[in-house]
């Protein structure tokens, strides 16, 4: 990987940044298109053409979303084991590619179950496999662009995830409008064109990564490994066979809880294991670290993903959405959040790196508190904004600012954990440790769909979710608090001050400590605490 950073560094820029960042911005803009833009009209789906009761529907919404990010895990693991992080993002979007389109060509008539439905379990089981190839690692191949102490390390992630809110705010909108005034398969098959776009795009400007990502080892993978296939090729045939697991899996949400408990408790073990026994203090003490950063994911993600589930039905039957006398579908609000990071990411990138010039850089736990309490505020607001309306429905104004305190608190979250996550891991725990992060964001998304069934239910209206969101609220601005007075002890254990380049590091090694200057780095180690 040190060639590659080296390679990366002398290439051409773009607005002072290596060029394959903007390939990967795209990449994962098309992907994130198909991911949310399926995702806003997913319960509508299940709810209004299969015509499922909400828990039900909520429930599937949960199993799946939840699982989109388990698989992760293993997408990462098998990257840093086996494939490398480009040969698995190429395969995890053609996984998801076959699934939107797959979903378009099932509909069947309204009503209609039977086949038209196993159909659509498949596609969806189809994504999942998918995201679990290429999620973790498109992540891991913007962190292989940059040094460990790369000052560009915190921006570049900010602004590859606006690329991920610029493909999240044009899906809800294309992908929604088209699914419930033109059709559902338009709007599903439009999700899979968008993967299909990226997919052109990562493949033909592959150059542009200089060669991040490889596989590990070549020979090793290409080594017949069952039934006369390479490893490579028995990689991937188990993750068709995954597809038809998960097809069975995926309508059983107590299923997808015992299995995200099990999962998650053996994926720490393990880590904990590794840092315990083969680690020294100061890679001990990062792991555990990122560790504390990623127990706060599932309260966060658990609360900000009613968007898509209970948020988003609150919205279709409880507000008045008329906007210069037109009704927006419920689905296209699904783009505001996307729509507030494209305008805010580049002041936020732009404020942390002020801030680190004048070593005033708050700790990624700090931030990841101020997060909490911003998540929590939302929801507050949108209660006190009904309350002030009661018996009318509800101002689509505070919608707008539920989304905007919401983008606001994501953006001292999600990108700060990404970032995180790559500069606290070693090369051979980088997959691992994002996937584990996904991980916890599966299991805030399986709490999410808990959370939204309490709030739903037959015979129950919009007064029961209010009165979950004010309960939510409150408890993620208490947790919040908590975590901002203990914030300076957990940002000691991460030893942002003794980052360096080092042969350790895959990100740049020996090679790129050679000849810095030339490639314009900036090696000097902030002594401040950096997210």
């Amino acid at each position: 990987m040190a060639s590659a950073y080296v390679a990366a560094s002398r290439g051409k820029t773009f607005l002072g940044h290596p060029r394959g960042l903007f390939l990967l911005f795209f990449t994962e803009m098309w992907e994130r298109f198909s991911y949310y833009g399926m995702r806003a009209i997913l319960v509508f789906y299940l709810t209004k053409h299969f015509l499922f009761t909400d828990e039900p529907a909520f429930g599937i919404y949960a199993a799946y979303t939840s699982l989109v990010y388990v698989t992760p895990v293993i997408g990462g693991y098998l990257a840093d084991r086996y494939l490398g992080a480009r040969r698995a993002v190429l395969a995890g979007g053609i996984f998801i590619a076959f699934g939107h389109i797959l979903i378009a060509l099932v509909e069947g008539p309204q009503g209609a179950q039977g086949g038209y439905l196993n159909g659509f379990y498949l596609a969806l089981a189809s994504i999942v496999v998918g995201t679990g190839f290429l999620k973790a690692n498109i992540s891991v191949l913007v962190g292989q662009l940059y040094a460990r102490d790369d000052a560009r390390r915190d921006p570049a992630f900010s602004i590859f995830y606006m690329g991920i809110n610029v493909g999240g705010s044009l899906g809800p909108i294309v992908c929604g409008v088209l699914g419930e005034t033109v059709g559902w398969a338009w709007g599903f098959g439009a999700a899979g064109v968008g993967m299909v776009l990226g997919l052109v795009a990562f493949i033909s400007l592959k150059h542009e990564l200089h060669g991040a990502g490889e596989a590990p080892s070549l020979p090793v993978l290409k080594e017949r490994a069952v039934l006369g296939l390479s490893r490579e090729w028995a990689i991937y045939a188990v993750g068709i066979l995954a597809v038809l697991g998960l097809w069975v899996l995926i309508r059983y949400q107590e299923a997808v809880g015992t299995l995200l408990l099990v999962f998650a408790a053996g994926t720490v073990a393990f880590i904990l294991y590794k840092a315990v026994f083969t680690l020294d203090k100061v890679d001990r003490d990062r792991i555990f670290g990122a560790l504390f950063l990623i127990a706060l994911c599932p309260l966060f993600w658990a609360l900000f993903e009613q968007a898509g589930s209970s948020l988003n039905v609150y919205t279709d039957r409880s507000v008045d959405r008329t906007i210069l006398g037109w009704e927006v579908p419920a689905s296209a609000f699904q783009s505001v959040n996307g729509i507030f990071i494209i305008l805010l990411a580049p002041v936020f990138a732009w404020l942390w790196t002020a801030l680190a010039k004048r070593r005033l850089d708050p700790s990624a736990p700090l931030k990841f508190g101020i997060g909490l309490i911003g998540v929590g505020a939302g929801f507050l607001v949108l209660v006190a904004g009904a309350a002030a309306y009661a018996g009318a429905p509800t101002p689509v104004i505070f919608i707008f600012l539920v989304y905007l305190i919401h983008t606001m608190a994501e953006l001292c979250f999600s990108p700060v954990g990404l970032a995180a996550m790559t500069r606290l891991s070693l090369p051979s725990m980088t997959g691992l440790m994002m996937g584990t992060w996904f991980l916890a964001t599966a299991a805030g998304n399986f709490i999410a769909g808990l959370i939204a069934q309490a709030s739903g239910g037959e015979g129950a209206g919009p007064e029961k979710v209010l009165e979950v969101y004010g309960r939510i609220g409150w408890f993620s601005i208490g947790v919040g608090v908590v975590v901002l007075v203990i914030s300076p002890l957990v940002a000691r254990l991460m030893h942002l001050d003794l980052l360096k380049e080092d042969a350790g590091h895959g990100l740049a090694g020996e090679d790129a400590l050679a000849e810095p200057a030339a490639a314009g780095i900036d090696t000097r180690v902030e002594k401040a605490p950096r997210r």
